[in-house]
């Protein structure tokens, strides 16, 4: 009887013990969301949503879509490695959606397609402030072709693809850090090359995506600011932000053989991407999420949608 009592109180305490452990590395990685502490350590987390939407209407008087399918993707996931005064900080964004609908043959539509990475490595010049000397990288694409769904055979050729434009910035400069919730990196020397399929590039004077015409790749000297903003409103909503912003310092009209200016640019047209997303925790299987992203880049011409007919 003795033994057994001993065995259990053991147990007691190596259990306690460890619970102890665990909320203490719980309290850890929570301070280091908000502060900047000298300390060893890897921190990593992330949002995957999936969802399905599924419609089906018969002889309804207010008409509608006969039978539609939505099925979308969303994944926003970091890993952060602390090092001392050293900082290693990667951030990827996956987005993807598709719309079957019965007017249309069930053909798939992209309604979303996204690929974001950055990767960045800091050095805190001084331990008692939260400044950084920052290199940075970024990666942008996406996964499968896209299309012009306002064209009447908008299936005979794709206007994206995979690689088709490839983003890829490299930037020097100083980041102001308040743990993994707040990032504000400013550099004066950022360099970006865009990458795309002379399928692309060929068919306009002005080739596509802001690389020339017949060319694969054309390369950008600039300024490149990126902002970082995540807080928890409640214990069951958080709210992510983002904004970049790029100005090509090299910018300058695009002209033709003739001389002609098929394209105005200048540095003063600041390329901008805008990220908002809220992820509200329902239950513990359900999630309910809001996103809202703006962009804005010269390079892409605008296409004005054509104006549809009203029948009586």
């Amino acid at each position: 009887m003795k033994i057994n009592i001993l065995f259990i109180i053991t147990s007691c305490m190596i259990i306690s013990q460890a619970h102890a452990q665990i909320k203490k590395v719980d309290e850890i990685k929570k301070s280091l969301e908000t502060t900047n502490k000298d300390t060893v350590a890897w921190m990593h987390g992330g949002v995957l949503n999936a969802g399905i939407n599924e419609g089906f209407l018969h002889n309804w008087a207010a008409g509608g879509e006969i039978a539609s399918l939505t099925l979308n993707g969303v994944f926003h996931g970091y890993l952060n490695y602390l090092h001392h005064r050293n900082v290693w900080s990667n951030n990827l964004d996956l987005n993807y959606g598709l719309n079957y609908a019965y007017s249309t043959g069930f053909l798939p539509h992209k309604t979303d397609d996204r690929i974001d990475f950055t990767s960045k490595y800091g050095i805190r010049y001084d331990s008692s402030k939260n400044i950084f000397f920052t290199g940075l990288f970024n990666f942008k694409s996406q996964f499968t072709k896209g299309y012009d769904y306002t064209r009447s055979h908008w299936d005979s050729a794709a206007v994206s693809n995979f690689f088709s434009p490839a983003y890829f910035t490299t930037a020097i400069g100083m980041e102001y850090r308040k743990g993994s919730d707040v990032s504000l990196f400013l550099s004066p020397l950022a360099g970006r090359l865009t990458m795309a399929s002379k399928f692309y590039t060929s068919q306009s004077d002005q080739g596509a995506f802001g690389v020339p015409k017949n060319k694969t790749a054309y390369y950008q000297f600039g300024a490149y600011f990126s902002g970082r903003y995540q807080a928890s409103l409640s214990k069951k909503v958080v709210y992510k932000a983002r904004l970049d912003l790029y100005s090509d310092y090299l910018a300058k009209d695009t002209k033709d053989s003739t001389g002609k200016v098929i394209k105005k640019d200048s540095p003063a047209n600041i390329s901008m991407l805008l990220d908002n997303f809220v992820s509200w925790k329902i239950s513990k299987y359900l999630n309910l999420t809001f996103g809202l992203t703006l962009a804005y880049d010269n390079n892409i011409p605008y296409t004005k949608t054509p104006t549809p007919h009203y029948w009586p």
